[in-house]
């Protein structure tokens, strides 16, 4: 982390690491709708050229993601109503739609709320943490898919799902940057890098699988599933240094993408999907990914 107005802290109950001082919720809020959609579109993961050019690899980790829920909740998923709050352009949402559920979603960017609206979803405009935007609805499924690690307080906002967003026995599901984790922390020595994925104020909050998992189990969530992505630091401990290289950066996640494609391809995705359940219980790869249902 280079800039020395930050620093880390342990979450004093519940461990998962946070940068101090916080950032107040409008500074958050105008940060991403200012600046994170619009300001780098063609670096940043959550453009939607970048979406748009990663659909086929990004739905097969959809389709993975609905049969998980399929399962866990023991139903079928058409009819059952979802909320994806951070859901950006709409891309998991139109998914999740064409598998016949009913589809919520909020966010603060005003053109990736336009563009999900054109194109027929129901997404409102409003801050991550707004989660009085559908009052009076309960969700068979609530997702915080890449936005937990940028709440000024994440564990406000998962209490709050919880008592006014999901049924009883309604499924939380997160996904969140595995940080720290041991072959990111090898890469970084091998490199002799800084900590780049401490990026502040964009990600405010840095989990692990055990940290997320404990922290949900406290919050009075039970944990039925985690998996994990694949393991993109590998690479640095390939010799391939991405950190500060964009192109050699999407030349190892093309690469990555082509590995999963091609299980899928092949009729492996079980076992693409046991294999990132065993990294979880390592705590590796890059995302973690909680399955969590109210109690």
């Amino acid at each position: 982390m280079t800039n020395s107005k930050y620093h880390l802290e342990p979450h004093p109950e519940f461990g998962f690491l946070q940068i101090k001082p916080t950032p107040t919720p409008e500074e958050i809020t105008q940060f991403y709708a200012n600046e994170f959609y619009a300001a780098y579109p063609k670096f940043n993961d959550s453009a939607l050229e970048v979406q748009l050019l990663d659909k086929e690899w990004l739905d097969a980790s959809r389709e993975d993601m609905c049969v998980s829920v399929s399962e866990i909740i023991g139903e079928p998923l058409a009819g059952k109503k979802i909320l994806d709050i951070g859901c950006g352009w709409g891309q998991a949402l139109f998914y999740f739609q064409n598998k016949g559920m009913v589809c919520y979603g909020f966010d603060p960017a005003p053109e990736a709320v336009s563009y999900a609206n054109k194109h027929g979803l129901n997404v409102v405009q409003a801050g991550m943490e707004k989660m009085d935007v559908f009052e009076g609805h309960e969700f068979d499924v609530v997702t915080l898919l890449n936005v937990l690690e940028h709440l000024a307080d994440p564990v406000a906002t998962l209490r709050e799902i919880k008592e006014r967003l999901l049924k009883p026995k309604g499924l939380l599901i997160i996904d969140v940057p595995n940080e720290f984790n041991a072959f990111q922390l090898a890469g970084r020595d091998v490199h002799k890098l800084e900590d780049w994925w401490v990026a502040p104020p964009g990600h405010l909050n840095y989990f692990s699988k055990d940290t997320l998992c404990n922290l949900l189990a406290n919050l009075g969530y039970e944990v039925k599933l985690t998996k994990s992505s694949f393991p993109i630091e590998m690479f640095l401990l390939f010799g391939d240094n991405y950190v500060k290289d964009g192109p050699l950066g999407r030349q190892c996640h093309e690469r990555r993408m082509a590995f999963e494609l091609n299980l899928q391809k092949t009729g492996h995705m079980q076992v693409l999907h046991k294999l990132y359940c065993s990294l979880a219980e390592l705590n590796l790869g890059r995302q973690v990914i909680a399955y969590a249902v109210r109690n």
